[in-house]
């Protein structure tokens, strides 16, 4: 794994001079970014190694990164492995008691651990949490027309004090996407609309949403690095955006809408990306922020 001192010299090479380098420091220093982090950075070895790297890095010259990860592919292998079968709604995992208890011993236990691990090896201190500790994620559960979800929830509150606490201390916060019901169940929540709800509570000036693919493209394939709320909802009504993007998008919107600074959709599969979007002046995915820039 590259030690924070020789990520430090891959940054400056990045941002090419420290001059242009420096303003983004100063910016961000002291500011909040939540980081949704999933996909093929998560599982690629060398791509996890250098996303822990990263993290640091961002603590070290004054960002508080909070990260909170998925973890759909290894919930999954671990249900077959012990034959609970799964069904999804709109790309949402149906969830039983019996899933319920996987999706929990996965995300908050092997996954988070691994993560936190990860970023402690790479220099950083690192805490891990679910959104059951300290009543951080508290969800009602979340209604589909086209079936019943089971266990699934929607964050209706987050309380952001462990996190303020944590970032205090020096700490970064590594958040597992569960939360407590209204009766104090589990429930199973998307990834990405945690980690909207956790970006808008802790009043982020990012929501780094990390994916499989470049951003949102155009209907010719390239990438659309800027748009408004109200240019990504066209883009919805005209059938540029579809599948899988639309409630990731509806998730940054909402994070927009309600105070964060701007959302980035980026591709995790590019080495190094979260500081090639921070550091640089043309970014690398897609900026979304509440009014055309």
């Amino acid at each position: 794994m590259q030690s924070s001192f020789s990520e430090t010299k891959y940054w400056l090479r990045t941002a090419r001079t420290i001059s242009e380098a420096l303003p983004y420091m100063r910016r961000y220093s002291g500011k909040s970014f939540v980081i949704k982090y999933g996909g093929h950075a998560m599982t690629e070895p060398e791509l996890a190694d250098i996303f822990a790297s990263d993290i640091v890095l961002l603590k070290q010259v004054g960002i508080n990164p909070v990260v909170v990860h998925g973890g759909g592919p290894q919930i999954g292998n671990m249900l077959e492995r012990l034959n609970i079968k799964s069904n999804f709604i709109d790309g949402l995992r149906v969830t039983d008691q019996a899933s319920v208890e996987v999706v929990e011993m996965v995300l908050s236990g092997t996954i988070n651990k691994h993560i936190v691990a990860a970023i402690n090896s790479a220099g950083g201190s690192a805490v891990g949490l679910s959104g059951r500790d300290a009543h951080l994620i508290r969800a009602k559960k979340l209604v589909s027309p086209k079936g019943d979800l089971g266990l699934v929830g929607d964050p209706t509150n987050v309380d952001p004090h462990v996190l303020t606490t944590l970032e205090q201390a020096g700490v970064i916060p590594v958040v597992a996407p569960v939360g407590t019901g209204q009766n104090g169940e589990i429930l199973n929540i998307n990834a990405d609309t945690a980690a909207g709800a956790v970006a808008s509570a802790v009043g982020a000036v990012r929501l780094l949403m990390l994916t499989d693919v470049p951003g949102v493209l155009s209907k010719n394939g390239s990438l659309i690095e800027n748009l408004s709320v109200d240019e990504v909802r066209e883009l919805m009504k005209d059938g540029t955006i579809q599948g899988g993007m639309i409630p990731k998008l509806e998730t940054c919107i909402q994070a927009v809408e309600q105070g964060v600074e701007a959302a980035v959709v980026l591709d995790g599969r590019v080495p190094h990306a979260l500081l090639l979007e921070i550091f640089t002046p043309r970014g690398l995915g897609t900026l979304i922020t509440r009014k055309k820039n």
